[in-house]
């Protein structure tokens, strides 16, 4: 069996989105390669590298997890039913803006969301 998902990114919930933005920014000397309001991906350091997202939350805490990975798939509903013939499962589906993902939760409940690739 191959690889279900690619990892894309390692999200962080955050309650101070700006002031997080501005140190991972910082910190990593990268800019932002894509935003919504609230969330946004910045630039991976390195070609092909994973990139950090942040996301932002009124309530980062441990109902939502703090750190989750983002993963792309080729299709979301077939990589749905391969997570759940694993032993995961689905917790929510959601839209921005035409961009379309799950949440998805390993055997011991912890989160990660797939979206389509591309």
């Amino acid at each position: 069996m191959g690889a279900i998902g690619t990892v894309g990114s390692v999200v962080i919930n955050v309650a101070d989105y700006e002031g997080e933005k501005a140190f991972w920014m910082a910190f990593l000397d990268v800019g932002v390669a894509r935003e919504f309001p609230g969330f946004c991906w910045l630039e991976p350091q390195h070609e092909g590298g994973i990139s950090i997202a942040l996301q932002g939350s009124p309530d980062p805490g441990p109902a939502m997890g703090r750190i989750h990975l983002d993963t792309a798939v080729a299709d979301l509903d077939e990589a749905q039913s391969a997570i759940e013939s694993l032993g995961g499962s689905h917790l929510e589906d959601h839209e921005i803006m035409g961009f379309r993902w799950k949440i998805m939760a390993d055997p011991e409940g912890n989160r990660f969301c797939i979206a389509a690739e591309g």
